[in-house]
């Protein structure tokens, strides 16, 4: 059977384009802005701890102030605490992807030490849910710029390559570990409103960022090898036929079976469309996989 040119079908993203580089600088300027905002508008007024490495930072430089007496500049102290991450990172998740973090750890750095701090509000409660929805949607800017903010999400990253995973919510267990020993050491109501606002960031992470939940997908279609190239190339998955009657028209159908990652459905929806406008497409959430699964190497 000859090959379905599926040129005009597909519409990915050129990786190495202009166009795609300017956009990731812009995303990833964008979300070093807000995440800067955020810090001096949210952060600083209610006195929490964000979680990862911005926390950490934060809590050293609350340490340093209060005990010894120095004052911290944060730019510095981040570089710092993200300096191996980001090594690890450049050797095991792609190269762009950290120099893109690396910039974003950069600006949030220097946006966070000269933009005024402007408190918005003084309700402890309103910092930390709202506080956390702006920190999940700037940490989700980074990551649909293909980067991070740094620090633990280099560490998420990684593990969700190698095993396949989320793992924002083991970050967020290892966050109230930290936001723990901040109550001991300091108030305890600054640290449990800071579990709060990292629940809030990381129930928005786990809300937009995608890459790494998986869909299963039922195609009932007359076309299944046309629907099958249009996976392969779309999301290089495989997928599997299965033979069956119709119920109702009592005519022979194949369904065609394939799990693909949450952030491919709509690309891979779009083009069994255009080749099988009649074909039925059931979509199922897919809480866990086990066995080999294609997944897209950062870059």
């Amino acid at each position: 059977m000859a090959k379905k040119d599926t040129s005009q079908t597909l519409y990915k993203e050129p990786k190495d384009s202009a166009a795609r580089e300017i956009q990731r600088i812009l995303l990833v300027t964008a979300a070093s802005v807000i995440f800067a905002l955020n810090l001096n508008s949210f952060v600083h007024a209610g006195n929490t701890i964000p979680g990862g490495f911005t926390g950490l930072t934060l809590l050293l430089q609350r340490i340093a102030s209060e005990f010894l007496g120095v004052a911290l500049p944060y730019s510095a102290v981040n570089f710092l605490l993200n300096a191996v991450p980001a090594i690890i990172a450049f050797k095991t998740i792609g190269k762009r992807f950290t120099l893109y973090s690396c910039l974003g750890i950069f600006l949030t750095g220097i946006f966070t030490d000269i933009l005024p701090a402007t408190p918005l509000t003084n309700d402890i409660l309103l910092i930390s849910v709202f506080g956390g929805l702006i920190n999940g949607t700037a940490i989700s800017i980074f990551l649909r710029a293909g980067a991070t903010s740094g620090g633990t999400d280099f560490i998420a990253i990684y593990m969700s390559e190698k095993k396949h995973v989320d793992t924002w919510n083991y970050v967020l267990a290892g966050n109230a570990v930290m936001l723990i020993i901040a109550g001991f050491l300091f108030d305890w109501n600054d640290a449990l409103y800071s579990i709060i606002f990292q629940f809030t960031s990381t129930q928005v992470v786990n809300m937009l960022h995608r890459r790494y939940k998986k869909h299963t997908l039922f195609i009932v279609t007359e076309k299944p090898e046309e629907i099958y190239e249009d996976i392969q190339a779309v999301t290089n998955h495989g997928a599997t036929f299965f033979k069956g009657i119709g119920g109702y028209e009592k005519e022979e159908r194949t369904m065609v079976y394939s799990v693909v990652s949450s952030d491919e459905v709509k690309k891979v929806v779009h083009c069994i469309r255009k080749t099988d406008p009649h074909a039925f497409i059931n979509t199922i959430r897919t809480d866990q996989l086990d066995g080999r699964f294609f997944q897209r190497k950062n870059d």
